[in-house]
């Protein structure tokens, strides 16, 4: 199984998951950060998690910059496995995992984590994936 497999695999493992802010572990609960996380690792990213960040506010180009030098490599276009930005508003943004034909986020809203059909409704601000197995 490659490390894209896995973070699909994980991600979707997760689906049902409690949504928690700041969540890092699915046994409590799991926010988008968290369920990145999840997903990464399972890939085989060793790099840190972040754990200095606010709902809102914030920079894109900032969050961006900083997924770039985590390691992690920017693709050009999303694949299943990949780690994706979003804008969902102009200060507010949100990651997900992109999987075969839709993608799986921790949604606030609904209170758990869930795989949505279909292509996101924020605009995609880009994606990063673990590079080798």
């Amino acid at each position: 199984m490659t490390g894209a497999e896995r973070a699909v695999e994980a991600a979707r493992g997760a689906v049902g998951t409690r949504f928690r802010v700041h969540g890092r572990d699915p046994v409590f609960g799991l926010d988008c950060v968290g369920l990145a996380a999840l997903a990464m690792r399972a890939a085989g990213y060793r790099g840190d998690i972040p754990a200095d960040y606010a709902l809102r506010g914030g920079d894109a180009a900032i969050l961006a910059a900083r997924l770039d030098a985590s390691g992690l490599v920017r693709g050009d276009a999303p694949w299943p496995g990949d780690l994706a930005l979003f804008a969902c508003d102009v200060t507010q943004f949100h990651m997900a995992v992109i999987v075969p034909g839709g993608i799986v986020h921790a949604d606030a809203a609904l209170r758990r984590v869930v795989e949505r059909p279909g292509a996101a409704p924020w605009p995609m601000l880009g994606c990063w994936r673990v590079i080798g197995d």
